[in-house]
């Protein structure tokens, strides 16, 4: 089953390019912490900046170092079902345990639309797929109707990253959707919240930072030991809310910079922490021990 922490790994950049050393030593760095699996490819990858070919090639390398000492998820999802089919099939022929779909994003569309354009796709793949609702990116909300409805008729959607912050929505999901159905948490601030109510994990950012902590922040909670796991929560709090000081994957790549373990490089129209926010950044990641 999806459980556990999900690292949304960054993307290091250096001189323009993809920092491959960088990147190995990120991933050393998360399977040593015990970070339970990472998604390749997602919103925090800075993935639409990304060419076709450095995309293939990114996947090539991590998969081959990662060499299945941990689960893999690939971002996959687009605004048009074609390529998100290839790219779908694509991360089943590389070997990924999981493809992340973002609901389609600018379109708008209904939810019948929504449940039309993941039923085929799901009846087009053989990979798990996890559907990822993220309302405040993509100008849509897929409903804990559409959702549950999913995945009581597409197997092979196992889960969602909800990512909406309404919990309500969340509940009803986890109530509805068949026992083997993972949902996943898809905002640091609700981790705790959403595995008391039955989330199985969660798709982090601070994971990026702190991946020990996240991994045992979940393994608590998984353990039904909510009294160490409410304790870990209270303490990732402020590390939490620095990591979406500003826009995401800012701070993150901020802070990784800041440990040493990448260049400051992004790719616009994503760029440096204004100064202020740096400074509290740096202050918050000195309160952790992080640097």
């Amino acid at each position: 089953m999806l459980q556990g922490s999900y690292v949304a790994l960054v993307t290091p950049f250096k001189n323009g390019g993809i920092d491959y050393s960088a990147l190995e030593a990120l991933l050393e760095f998360h399977i040593g912490a015990g970070t339970h699996g990472i998604l390749l490819l997602g919103t925090t990858a800075e993935t639409a900046a990304l060419a076709s070919d450095e995309k293939e090639a990114l996947l090539l390398f991590a998969l081959q170092r990662i060499n299945k000492r941990v689960p893999v998820m690939i971002g996959t999802g687009t605004n048009n079902f074609n390529q998100t089919l290839a790219a779908t099939k694509r991360a089943k022929e590389l070997g990924a345990d999981h493809a992340l779909v973002i609901t389609p994003y600018y379109i708008k569309p209904t939810q019948a639309g929504m449940h039309e354009y993941f039923k085929a796709l799901a009846a087009k793949v053989d990979v798990p797929i996890v559907v990822y609702n993220v309302p405040g990116r993509t100008g849509v909300n897929l409903t804990a109707a559409t959702m549950v409805k999913l995945a009581r008729e597409c197997p092979n959607i196992v889960g969602v990253k909800e990512a909406s912050g309404n919990i309500a929505q969340a509940t009803e999901i986890i109530r509805d959707a068949p026992e083997s159905f993972s949902l996943m948490s898809g905002e640091d601030a609700l981790n705790l919240p959403l595995l008391a109510i039955g989330a199985k994990g969660c798709i982090s950012v601070t994971a990026n930072v702190a991946p020990k902590l996240m991994s045992e922040h979940m393994a608590s909670c998984l353990a039904g030991d909510f009294a160490a796991a409410a304790k870990q929560h209270r303490h990732l709090q402020k590390l939490n809310g620095a990591m979406f000081i500003e826009t995401n994957p800012i701070p993150a790549k901020e802070a990784l910079h800041m440990m040493g373990l990448i260049e400051l490089e992004f790719r616009l129209p994503i760029c440096p922490l204004q100064d202020t926010n740096r400074e509290t950044l740096r202050g918050v990641l000195r309160d952790y021990n992080l640097i």
